[in-house]
């Protein structure tokens, strides 16, 4: 646990190098594609009131400067697969957005949407030394967290402060310079496998490259995708990507829980491919032309003409109705659905206020799905696409770059983690268990 807090510091000060020289790029490994945006931060705020684009969530703070993407190579389930082919594709859309940007980048913030991460609730408090709160007491609170048996090989991806107490007054972002005798604090740890944190990171090593952050898909998926009051009263993001599924719940700003489910868009053009025998390439365009989950009784006449692998067009030519490709995509979006709504109840999303969920991500625009997706997972549903950045292309504003948009809010402005504070070495929370679930249930 140690050496991952030095880790983690050490990335900490990276980015705050990184954003002190005024160029950071992200990085999105997922399984379908690789998107690299490079920012530039900019210690002013000149960019405020340009294109149209608020303040909000600390956006006029940097631009972007480089964006490009390239197909995933090596990456299965959001994880490494094969090295040698995932460094390629990682070279090939640095260098693209790169040359965009026309600056060299040496730093790079990643997430990564696989490692099946697992949400746990602390809590601890201390009694002030002094009668008014200081970092050091908010460090020692932190370390009086009571640490669960996250497992073998598994390691903290994010450990965020999500509620402060001071006596009796609740529900404080930032207790600092308040004055009080006791101080409690609630956090939200989110471990992950530590094989396939430390594959990325090898990766983006031999890539010359150094990593100066990293984090949840899930996690920056909400942050992009939920408006301000989404995440204040309660949401949940659900990002539907290649190879999983991500999810996450926010309230009162903070996440307190995320999950993955190993299943996504990709399953649906393999199920294409196999139900009507065409390659994945025809089945992906397919999926993307004529897909949809819900059939009218149109989607019977309309017909979709394919041709054969045996390049003779003419001989192989055959089409199939749009109602026969409905029927092979929807048990398995439902089959996601499914997965994502028994995720939330072992949560215990129907706790919260609001029970609003966000769809997002490239898997979010099959046709019908918001309906579908409100009759499986709740009434409240809605498409999400990431909020507007600086600079960001056209082409980069839709819900598949939800995780790398919320990156870069990220990267300009991580949320308080355990490790940026100096905690007492021989305090390392190390004792017991509470699973989110009960936890957030009985905290708010």
């Amino acid at each position: 646990m140690t050496d991952l807090y030095q880790s983690q510091c050490a990335m900490r000060r990276m980015r705050k190098q990184a954003m002190d020289r005024g160029v950071i790029a992200i990085l999105d490994v997922g399984t379908s594609k690789i998107a690299c945006l490079v920012l530039r931060f900019d210690g002013t705020d000149r960019f405020r009131g340009a294109d149209g684009v608020g303040s909000l969530a600390g956006q006029s703070s940097f631009r972007v400067i480089g964006a490009a993407t390239t197909r995933s190579r090596g990456v299965r389930f959001g994880e490494i697969d094969a090295m040698n082919e995932t460094e390629r594709a990682i070279r090939t859309a640095v260098q693209a957005a790169q040359k965009m940007a026309n600056v060299r980048v040496d730093h790079v913030i990643a997430c990564l949407s696989g490692a099946a991460p697992r949400s746990y609730g602390l809590d601890g408090s201390v009694v002030l030394e002094d009668s008014m709160v200081s970092e050091q007491d908010i460090a020692r609170a932190l370390a009086s967290c009571e640490m669960p048996d996250i497992g073998e090989g598994r390691e903290v991806l994010h450990a965020q402060p999500v509620n402060f107490a001071l006596d009796h007054r609740s529900g404080l972002n930032d207790p600092r310079g308040q004055i009080g005798n006791r101080l409690s604090v609630d956090m939200h740890l989110l471990s992950a496998e530590a094989s396939a944190l430390r594959n990325l990171l090898y990766c983006i090593k031999r890539c010359d490259l150094e990593l100066a952050g990293v984090a949840s898909s899930a996690y920056v998926s909400g942050i992009s995708s939920l408006v301000e009051d989404e995440q204040e009263l309660g949401a949940a993001c659900v990002d539907l990507g290649g190879g999983t599924t991500g999810l996450s719940i926010f309230i009162k700003k903070h996440m307190i829980y995320a999950d993955s489910v190993r299943l996504g868009g990709d399953h649906v053009t393999q199920d294409i491919s196999k139900g009507l025998q065409v390659p994945l390439a025809v089945a992906e365009r397919i999926k993307t032309f004529h897909g949809g989950v819900v059939a009218t009784g149109m989607d019977d006449r309309e017909m979709i003409e394919v041709g054969g692998d045996t390049g003779d067009y003419e001989h192989d030519r055959r089409s199939f109705s749009r109602a026969e490709l409905i029927g092979i995509m929807r048990p398995r979006v439902e089959e996601i659905l499914e997965d994502v709504r028994a995720r939330l109840d072992a949560a215990g999303f129907e706790h919260l206020p609001s029970q609003q969920i966000v769809l997002t991500g490239g898997g979010s625009q099959i046709p019908g799905l918001d309906g579908l997706a409100s009759r499986i997972l709740g009434q409240q549903v809605r498409l999400g696409r990431p909020l507007r950045v600086q600079g960001l292309p056209q082409a980069a504003t839709g819900p598949a770059f939800a995780s790398a948009v919320g990156l870069c809010l990220f990267a300009a402005h991580p949320q308080d983690e355990w490790w940026d504070f100096d905690i007492p070495v021989e305090r390392y929370p190390a004792r017991s268990l509470k699973r989110a679930v009960r936890w957030f249930r009985d905290n708010w």
